[in-house]
């Protein structure tokens, strides 16, 4: 018996098209573990793509997306309490659950049921921090820690908030919430390498064409600043620079597609860490038929276990 199925896989690989279809199959509603979907208003460059959740007529429940306004801050902590009762929600209506992203480190913390510390802000210590230069910020954090995580340096307000993370647990007893581990089935949708950057350039350059700068410049003229943008990442934080006059369109353009290749790798390497530390990961040909890949799923999922939940 299963809780979960996770449909997880590297950007443009097709996930949500199939965990819909899945769902449909087996009578569940899904769950998005993706870190920028929580927000509102980063639609395109997210590929939200709600009206994916409609099929033959019927629309599928999705949950964690469309949760936190743009220009808040969400975390894994914070995903991980809304996981758990999102669960509980789609458990109370007899449904089965599949999560579906490809945010490695959201999916392995609710799935493990890693025990997430609670820090809260240090207004204090913040007010000192944010009298500093970012680049003095990066040198006081790399004194605190090894600088693995790139995106804990992306941004000013991001740097802050991990010195503030490492003192919190430098200075404090921490107060771990215990999360109960999951029964869970994995799938990995896998393109080989060509097909998979062919895919990302090519969904790159059509939504380029269809209102991803404009939806940039939207959150800009809401408020939203560049800050808060590169904090958001890829397309946001490329978009809003060529916004800001500091490149040209074509400059962007290419420095987002290599960037977004780089995302798709290092989500790999985050699947393929999952599988070194024990997670049974069934790889499911992207390329194949959406009838096929069902079959795939479906049959493994008989070997082990049944749809109840």
């Amino acid at each position: 018996m299963f809780d979960t199925v996770t449909i997880m896989g590297a950007t443009a690989s097709g996930k949500t098209a199939l965990a819909v279809n899945l769902a449909q199959k087996i009578d569940a509603e899904i769950i998005s573990a993706d870190s920028r979907q929580v927000y509102r208003g980063l639609d395109i460059g997210t590929g939200k793509d709600l009206s994916e959740y409609s099929i033959s007529g019927k629309q599928i429940p999705y949950h964690l997306i469309d949760i936190v306004d743009a220009g808040s801050r969400y975390n894994v902590f914070q995903y991980s309490k809304d996981f758990v009762n999102a669960c509980k929600s789609i458990k109370s209506r007899g449904k089965n659950i599949i999560l579906c992203g490809g945010s490695g480190m959201y999916i392995e913390a609710v799935i493990k049921g890693y025990e997430m510390p609670a820090v809260p802000p240090d207004e204090k210590l913040r007010a000192g921090l944010e009298q500093k230069t970012h680049e003095e910020l990066i040198d006081i954090l790399s004194k605190m820690k090894r600088l693995h995580n790139k995106t804990d340096t992306d941004s000013k307000k991001r740097t802050v908030r991990a010195i503030e993370i490492e003192y919190y647990m430098a200075n404090n007893r921490l107060t771990a919430e215990s999360r109960p581990k999951i029964n869970n089935v994995y799938f990995e949708l896998r393109f080989d390498r060509d097909t998979r950057r062919k895919k990302i350039t090519e969904r790159l350059d059509d939504r380029l064409k269809n209102g991803m700068v404009e939806e940039v410049e939207g959150l800009l003229k809401r408020g939203l600043t560049l800050e808060d943008m590169i904090y958001y990442g890829l397309e946001y934080k490329y978009i809003a620079m060529y916004l800001h006059n500091m490149t040209s369109y074509e400059e962007m353009r290419n420095k987002l597609e290599i960037a977004i290749h780089q995302f798709a790798k290092r989500q790999m390497t985050w699947f393929r860490g999952m599988e070194r530390k024990g997670a049974e990961i069934h790889v499911i040909d992207a390329s194949k038929s959406m009838e096929e890949k069902l079959n795939d799923i479906v049959y493994i999922l008989s070997k082990n276990v049944d749809y109840s939940v």
